[in-house]
């Protein structure tokens, strides 16, 4: 699965530490989720989204 994560953390110029405190997971959760070594669940993939404000589909594709 493809992600769009690190570009999104970029629009809003936050840190992946800072990501992760705003959604209640570990710093390594967002750098396996970006480096494609973690697909997140479905829970966290809608907070990513709700935070970003962005659909799903324009943070997470199927290759």
């Amino acid at each position: 699965m493809q992600n769009f994560l690190k570009i999104e953390r970029a629009k809003k110029n936050i840190t992946q530490a800072e990501l992760a405190k705003e959604l209640a997971v570990s710093r390594l959760t967002i750098h396996s989720i970006e480096s494609g070594k973690f697909n997140p669940s479905v829970q966290l993939a809608l907070k990513m989204a709700a935070f970003f404000e962005v659909k799903v589909e324009d943070l997470f594709q199927l290759d």
